[in-house]
């Protein structure tokens, strides 16, 4: 269905049909025909209530040609679909404005109906993530029926070309390098924004003035609002060159694509992240726990430190989990940093890679959808995945007997 004829589904047929029937069903309350009875609910009620009538079997119909159209079992014509729309609502605000009465309980009808939208509102994301998994989840057993799953998770090596060329591919898809690429850059990234995020988000929620406040927290976020690929500049063309001196100044080899690089940028990229979070869970810290510990003498710094941030752990806890999340989906910094080669090693002045980059890497190149180095993007994802749980469920234990020690 074209942009335009959307627009007049939505606009010269629904939308002005929903608004009349709102205006008459709050009319017939104050008729003349029910003077002296006494409604179940108020004027505007009875309007949703006729709204509702109206657009409920327009959309319910709307709702099954778009399924029968994705599912390519019929496509029905616009103009078809548009009289039918339009004639269902026409018969849903009729029906609407015949039921309105003083009987009719139609704040509870709409109520209901408001529930119903909250629950269906909360299984979008449930069911999204449902479909994620399965979607990669299939995909990603094709490519384990091609490459052993213990050799995928177990390997040290990747070089997804020499599959390409028709060799053997046992040996070639092992993605410890992928992850250990990941957990490097990852963790220099929180090595940087962990305590500069949190020491900025006590010194603002504890002793800044409001001036300084106002002007500081801002500054700080503008951080949040810089795209990554410029990001990925600096860390390629300043940050990178800095690294490559400092190391032989002291001595040392690095590469112009090192792990450390990209790293520093990304933990300075999520500063804002972790401090405006950690920040509005201090700030929400009672200020009557913060009274009876000076109260009872103890010093500002060992009130913060024995009080206040005991009780805005959990929280603190989820704005780290958010930042790691963040690091580790990050690819645009890595690829214009850290380059795209798989490197088994624990020297961050050498180059590597992420898991993020490979599968991008994967689905930009020119191999076919079932060749085995596209379909190991699936794989990575998976695993990626399920290391994810893993992290949400350790940091869920982790909240929670904080939470219990606290209470």
């Amino acid at each position: 269905m074209e942009t335009g004829t959307i627009f007049f589904y939505l606009f010269c047929g629904l939308a002005p049909l929903a608004i009349v029937a709102y205006f008459l069903a709050t009319k017939k309350t104050f008729s003349v025909k029910f003077e002296g009875e006494k409604f179940q609910s108020t004027p505007g009620s009875y309007g949703w209530y006729a709204i509702v009538c109206t657009l409920s079997p327009a959309l319910l119909a709307s709702f099954l040609a778009a399924i029968l159209h994705l599912t390519g079992t019929v496509e029905v014509p616009a103009t078809a679909l548009i009289a039918t729309v339009i004639a269902l609502a026409a018969g849903g605000l009729w029906i609407g404005i015949k039921t309105v009465k003083p009987s009719l309980k139609a704040r509870s009808i709409v109520e209901q109906l408001i529930v119903k939208m909250l629950f269906a509102a909360s299984m979008v994301s449930i069911l999204t993530t449902i479909g994620i998994v399965l979607s990669v989840t299939f995909e990603a057993m094709k490519f384990f029926e091609v490459v052993s799953i213990w050799d995928f998770i177990t390997g040290t090596t990747w070089n997804p070309d020499e599959a390409v060329a028709g060799k053997d591919v046992a040996g070639v898809f092992g993605s410890i390098p992928l992850f250990a690429g990941t957990f490097m850059i990852t963790a220099i990234a929180m090595v940087v924004a962990v305590p500069v995020g949190l020491f900025s988000a006590i010194c603002m929620a504890e002793y800044a003035s409001p001036t300084f406040r106002k002007i500081a927290k801002p500054s700080l976020e503008i951080l949040a609002g810089i795209p990554t690929v410029v990001y990925g500049f600096f860390a390629a063309i300043t940050v990178s060159p800095m690294i490559v001196n400092a190391a032989e100044y002291f001595g040392l080899q690095a590469d112009f694509t090192n792990a450390l690089s990209p790293g520093l940028v990304m933990g300075v990229m999520i500063i804002p992240l972790i401090s405006s979070l950690s920040d509005d869970v201090i700030t929400s810290v009672p200020n009557a726990l913060r009274e009876g510990s000076l109260a009872m003498g103890a010093y500002r710094s060992e009130t913060i430190k024995t009080v206040v941030l005991p009780a805005a752990l959990p929280g603190i806890v989820s704005a780290f989990l958010l930042a790691v999340s963040r690091a580790v989906g990050e690819t645009m910094i890595v690829v214009m940093a850290a380059g795209l080669r798989a490197n088994l090693t624990m020297n961050p002045l050498e180059g590597m890679t992420t898991v993020t980059v490979r599968i991008v890497d994967a689905f930009t190149g020119d191999q076919a959808f079932d060749s085995p180095e596209t379909l190991s993007a699936f794989g990575l994802g998976l695993v990626l995945l399920v290391v994810t749980l893993v992290l949400n469920v350790i940091s869920l234990v982790v909240i929670r007997k904080f939470r219990q020690q606290y209470e």
